[in-house]
């Protein structure tokens, strides 16, 4: 489903000048980072860094995007798959590591957990945001949370300013560099670029993060396993109490991981689709109501579920949900290059490549997760695909990247979005810093740039 979006005319200068005067201008920055989640925290961290006066937005009054309004809970990404070796081997550093280090000086962050065939580790959402803030405010970059584009300046074919929206109205800002870190692509739409909705409209489905208290861990890693994937015997249960009426568990094989609190686990286990049964896409505020109403109601049922059924859980109660439904996909956008299925299947390896992905090809479509393994290899995602195919001055990092459909459900996840995130900043750095459009900035020299600042590539 390829769409170029009317929704959200863009200002054009030479056709609606007259609109922008009207509107006070809150800043006129080098960088503007939209969206402050893994990619647009590593974004305006690398950017001001670098000497730019750099500006992030972002919607919530707290970092952390899918990581922490979602309650995703894990830095997936990091480490390689295997099956014939049985210690965690990290092929993901750079700001990723960088993060995951400052988690772990605030005690925020687990050690590696075997998650199938690979691992990842589980952070705390107070101490990620606080990171977060920590990282920019130190870094130099100015932050305005409760904050959110409504609109795109755009003079000739360069996008040189948003409109934004806040409790004081409307305003606007003026960047000569613009990164949509939103994951939903958001500048881009509003700039009327083009953009598509996975397999021809078909999206991943979102899920609804919670926590479980007063666990006793013991007796639950005891019948759990060290798998935060569910063992069979668990889905069997599932299987045989949904059947049985007891609980509405659309969702069979589920993942729980511990949480650096005592006493606590992460579950991801609902699996959400519309009353009608199409896929919910949340980029629709109907959809998005459905998907959060319907994800708690089932949060309730799981949590029974396990507080009847699983050892450990017998007094355990939910602590809380996430701010929102965890969204795996939206918009991706039509980039100068795109990540194919084929890349991620053969390890594609390149000398553009701006970020490793040993992550495993999850989709989240229809009953039950998929899993392609990506055994002890990775593939490399090339600089282009954060890269619109029209637009000036504007680059994406983060989730909405250009991918296919299968593609993106493995390049998606949080440590790849700290790297493109990163990428993007460097991008934009070399952009400023030469007079080069984006677009004419090669590949080999953003990768260049990473691997100076501590990326493995």
């Amino acid at each position: 489903m390829d769409s170029k979006n009317t929704d959200f005319p863009a200002w054009h200068l030479e056709s609606r000048y007259d609109a922008v005067p009207d509107l006070p201008v809150l800043a006129e920055v080098d960088v503007l980072v939209v969206g402050g989640g893994a990619a647009g925290v590593a974004a305006a961290t690398t950017a001001a860094e670098h000497g730019k006066r750099t500006l992030i937005i972002e919607r919530y009054g707290f970092f952390g995007g899918a990581a922490v309004a979602g309650m995703s809970g894990t830095i997936c990404g990091m480490y390689l798959a295997s099956e014939v070796h049985a210690e965690p081997r990290q092929v993901v550093h750079g700001y990723t590591e960088r993060f995951r280090a400052e988690l772990a000086r605030r005690n925020g962050v687990t050690a590696p957990q075997r998650y199938g065939k690979t691992w990842t580790v589980t952070h705390d959402p107070l101490m990620w945001s606080e990171t977060a803030d920590q990282l920019v405010e130190d870094a130099g970059a100015r932050t305005l949370f409760h904050t959110s584009v409504s609109g795109v300046i755009v003079e000739g074919d360069a996008c040189i300013g948003v409109v934004v929206e806040s409790a004081a109205g409307r305003s606007v800002i003026l960047a000569q560099r613009i990164i949509d870190a939103s994951g939903d692509a958001a500048v881009i739409a509003r700039a009327g670029y083009r953009y598509v909705f996975g397999d021809h409209g078909k999206i991943q489905n979102p899920t609804m993060f919670f926590r479980l208290g007063q666990i006793d861990m013991p007796r639950f890693l005891a019948y759990w396993g060290e798998d935060t994937i569910n063992p069979p015997k668990v889905s069997e249960a599932i299987e045989q109490a949904d059947a049985a009426g007891r609980y509405e568990l659309p969702r069979k094989k589920i993942w729980i991981f511990p949480t650096t609190r005592p006493g606590e686990l992460l579950v991801n286990a609902t699996r959400l689709t519309a009353r009608d049964g199409h896929m919910l896409n949340v980029i629709d505020p109907e959809d998005f109501t459905e998907a959060e109403i319907a994800g708690r109601r089932q949060v309730r049922q799981y949590a029974a579920f396990l507080a009847d059924n699983i050892p450990g859980c017998e007094a355990s109660y939910v602590v809380n949900t996430g701010t929102q439904v965890g969204v795996r996909q939206t918009r991706s956008i039509v980039g100068v290059e795109t990540l194919t299925n084929d890349d991620v299947l053969s390890c594609r390896k390149r000398d553009d490549g701006i970020c490793r992905v040993p992550w495993p090809i999850e989709l989240h479509a229809g009953e039950k997760p998929k899993l392609h393994w990506l055994l002890d290899d990775y593939y490399e995602v090339p600089y282009l695909a954060l890269v619109p195919e029209q637009g000036e001055n504007l680059i994406v990092a983060g989730r909405c990247l250009s991918a296919e459909h299968e593609a993106l459900a493995s390049a998606r996840v949080t440590a790849q979005c700290f790297e493109y995130g990163r990428a993007a900043a460097v991008a934009a750095v070399l952009s400023l810093d030469s007079g080069r459009r984006l677009r004419d900035i090669a590949g080999q020299e953003v990768r260049a740039g990473m691997r100076a600042l501590g990326s493995a590539l």
